[in-house]
């Protein structure tokens, strides 16, 4: 309560010091609020009175799909203007509440009052909050009224088209003779407005029209050769192959429909340009001329892709296994088909334009579904393949079907009197057909091209190859840039196209676009590709430009400097680490995401972290802490359990150690510093040497301790402080053991010292003939077995030779004891 009374009583004291002052302050901003507030009144009535207007448009009967979508964006751009107007607010609102958060709160009741400069200024405050309030009301409410109206357009847009596909119409009076005497009347007029036109335009205009025809001409002159000569080979089909890949095909049929289609469309377009330009077409005429250019395009375009994927002429670069025969009907029944729809719409922009009755159009509209159909039945039934024992074999059952089975619908729902529906079928048949085939043979292209080895089979990468250093692995991974390039672009190209083919009007995908570009909601969450584009690249900036600061700190400051190499190593990580992580920070930011939504992600990788990330958690935080402590750096020589190397890069998960055989050894931090780790030149490369030697029991100690000092102190690389020192280590089973501890200057160096001093001690025992002894081996004898006989000839004759040897030896033993039995003498009585 004291404290409430004396924090009062010092804002009375400043408010009345400074009143004066305060109240110039609060009179300029509340006329600035004032004239804010104001302006922005006068921008929502305008736009409030925009709506009116095209909300009484939309009661109009007269309404068509085209208009409805004009009128949709323009109410966008309204609802857009509104809350902009409504975000002008936001800066004196921010400075309002900060203001009043500042006063406080006002004293509750029962309370010592708040000085009235206060409590004015309160006021004033409140009441300015509420103007404006007001004012942001008034913007949102026209941009919920303008949602309302949008979501009526669309509704409204969908019966007009759902009307035109199922509306009937009687054909008794459209195939009447009467339709024929309109059709009469309608060439005529047609004939006499074209021949008016061309008179006048030739009498007065022909300079201006050659001008155009040429400039248009040299145009798509500059297209088409230039087309040429930038894909060369993969424009036109060469007879002189004779097994082109499927790659080649593919390529030749997608560039030789596509460039020459788009020559064609730059020439048209840009001869309606320049008539429009030069005065030369009138509005009945340039309206005829739209029509006419764009039915010449389409049916263009649809006789060179057939053309391309059927090749009539070279049947080794079909891309449809069909007869060549086959290939030809084929190529001529979709033309025809072409030329029917695009004569059909042709006359539709005549009739429009003329006044045509409605029986005229029906019977127009009936008798190109019908033809559509009949050419549809053809294809299907057509025998294009040929079996091996020369029977004609016909499409795949469903494609057969298909084909057939839209042929038949076509001409049922044109004899029922659904044109409309009859007449979007057989369009879709025929333009939607055309685009689709196209890209996806462009699919494939681009696919083939991304494959392994695709890239360096074309024309571009053989040039690429011959001209440049580009090796295989370089072109393969052009391949796949060239390859996702390819998909893009007939995304972007023929997407549209398809869209407008089904019904969608330009306004449609213009609204589209922006809102892509702009931001998607979905849920609570808005995607921007254009922001996220922009994230990227800030991100890919950032990183490029931590790459170069790196390099230049590290080559150009550190290392003039003379700094240290684990000191170089740290400091490079530590400032590329939080390069990335601010150029991270900065593309979030730049793509839009709100930081402060990742709180959630946040809480649930902590804990996902706590269970299944605490290993890669506690590798992280040990790499930091070896890399601020540093107890080694790299170049150190270190011993980790049975792991002895020299450390070679210290990230912050792992540290790379490459042991004296070359191997290198990726161990987890977290070892480095939960175990004992050993550092041979942690603070310097001084280190002890310790060599090892025995002697024979009897010998003179005395000499060899002063043999052995002597070699040491002679070895160039034993440092004479510390001195070298010989120890007489131990009495051994079998030797006197003598230790000899040497320091050298680089313990790296170790290695060679003791192999010299080893050298050396055999040389000077062996010229004062002292004995090194060393333990008995036990002598074991080896039994020699006999070699395997290499001669069986000879085995063979010494077998025999034996084997009669052995036969006499008996016959004489037998001989002599029949001898012995014939000299007995008998017993005596």
């Amino acid at each position: 309560m004291i404290f409430r009374l004396l924090r009062l009583i010092l804002v009375a004291i400043v408010a009345v010091a400074a009143q004066p002052s305060l109240d110039a302050l609060a009179q300029a901003i509340g006329q600035g609020s004032t004239q804010l507030v104001a302006d922005q009144t006068n921008v929502i009535q305008d736009l409030t009175a925009k709506t009116d207007g095209l909300e009484k448009k939309l009661s109009a009967p007269d309404q068509d799909d085209a208009g409805l979508v004009d009128i949709r964006l323009q109410l966008e751009d309204i609802s857009r203007a509104a809350l902009n107007s409504a975000l002008a607010f936001r800066p004196r609102l921010n400075d309002i509440n900060a203001r009043i958060k500042v006063l406080g709160p006002p004293p509750a009741q029962g309370q010592p009052p708040e000085p009235a400069i206060v409590a004015n200024e309160r006021a004033a405050l409140t009441a300015e909050k509420a103007e404006i309030n007001a004012v942001v009301a008034s913007a949102q409410n026209l941009s919920i009224r303008i949602s309302g109206l949008v979501d009526k357009i669309a509704t409204m847009r969908s019966e007009i088209f759902r009307s035109v596909l199922t509306k009937r119409y009687q054909l008794t009076d459209a195939l009447s003779p009467q339709a024929l005497s309109d059709a009469h009347d309608q060439f005529t007029g047609l004939y006499k407005a074209v021949a008016s036109w061309l008179t006048f335009a030739l009498k007065f205009k022909f300079q201006a029209m050659l001008a155009a025809t040429l400039m248009a001409l040299a145009l798509a002159a500059v297209l088409l050769i230039g087309g040429r000569r930038l894909f060369g080979r993969i424009f036109e089909a060469d007879p002189s192959v004779e097994e082109p890949s499927y790659l080649s095909r593919l390529s030749v049929a997608f560039w030789s429909t596509l460039l020459p289609t788009v020559a064609l469309g730059a020439f048209l377009a840009s001869t309606v340009f320049f008539f429009n330009y030069y005065n030369v077409l009138r509005g009945d005429i340039g309206e005829f001329l739209n029509a006419l250019l764009s039915v010449v395009a389409v049916v263009f375009c649809v006789n060179r892709l057939t053309n391309a994927a059927l090749e009539p002429r070279l049947p080794n670069w079909r891309l449809i296994p069909v007869e060549t025969g086959a290939a030809r009907w084929l190529v001529r029944l979709a033309t025809a088909m072409a030329v029917v729809l695009g004569f059909n719409y042709f006359l539709s922009v005549v009739n429009e334009k003329m006044g045509s009755p409605l029986s005229l159009t029906i019977a127009r509209s009936f008798v190109a579904t019908v033809i559509v159909g009949v050419i549809l039945i053809l294809m299907g039934a057509l025998r294009p393949f040929r079996a091996k024992d020369g029977s004609w074999r016909p499409w795949p059952a469903w494609l057969r079907f298909l084909a057939i089975g839209l042929g038949l619908s076509t001409i049922a729902a044109a004899l029922l009197g659904y044109i409309g529906l009859a007449l979007f079928v057989s369009i879709q048949v025929v333009v939607t057909g055309t685009t689709l085939v196209t890209a996806y043979i462009g699919f494939l292209s681009a696919r083939a091209i991304g494959e392994e080895g695709g890239f360096a089979d074309t024309s571009v990468g053989r040039w690429l190859s011959a001209n440049s250093s580009y090796e295989d692995t370089a072109l393969d991974q052009l391949g796949l840039v060239v390859s996702t390039a390819i998909n893009l672009m007939i995304v972007l190209v023929f997407l549209p196209l398809i869209l407008l083919m089904w019904g969608f009007q330009p306004g449609d995908i213009e609204a589209w676009a922006y809102k892509l570009a702009t931001g998607v909601t979905v849920g609570s969450v808005t995607i921007s590709v254009l922001g996220i584009l922009t994230g990227i690249v800030v991100f890919v900036i950032g990183y490029f430009l931590t790459r170069w600061f790196q390099g230049w700190l590290d080559g150009s400051v550190m290392a003039r400097g003379k700094v240290d190499t684990g000191v170089r190593n740290s400091i490079r990580l530590a400032v590329g680490y939080a390069g990335v992580a601010l150029a991270a920070l900065i593309g979030i930011s730049a793509a839009g995401i709100d930081l402060s939504n990742l709180a959630l992600v946040a809480g649930a990788l902590s804990l996902g972290i706590g269970f299944g990330l605490q290993n890669v958690v506690s590798n992280f935080v040990s790499g930091l802490i070896l890399l601020a402590e540093r107890p080694f750096k790299v170049g150190d020589w270190i011993v980790a359990g049975d792991i002895s190397g020299t450390v070679k890069k210290i990230s912050v998960r792992a540290t790379e150690i490459e042991t004296f055989q070359r191997q290198s050894v990726i161990l987890p931090n977290s070892n480095l510093i939960n175990n004992a780790v050993g550092n041979w030149t942690h603070r310097n490369k001084l280190g002890r040497v310790e060599i090892k030697v025995g002697v024979a029991y009897g010998s003179d100690i005395k000499r060899v301790h002063a043999f052995l000092l002597d070699i040491a102190r002679k070895h160039p690389m034993v440092l004479k402080n510390p001195e070298p020192f010989v120890l007489f280590a131990n009495f051994g089973p079998a030797a006197l053991e003598f230790e000899i501890r040497v320091f050298v200057a680089d313990v790296m160096n170790g290695s060679i010292v003791q192999n010299d001093i080893r050298f050396a001690i055999l040389d000077i025992f062996e010229d004062e003939h002292i004995e090194i002894p060393s333990t008995p081996r036990a002598v074991v004898e080896t039994k020699k077995h006999e070699s395997w006989p290499i001669d069986d000839d000879k085995i063979e004759a010494e077998f025999a030779e034996r084997e009669r040897l052995e036969a006499e030896a008996a016959a004489e033993r037998e001989r002599l004891a029949k001898t012995k039995r014939k000299g007995r003498k008998p017993d005596p009585d």
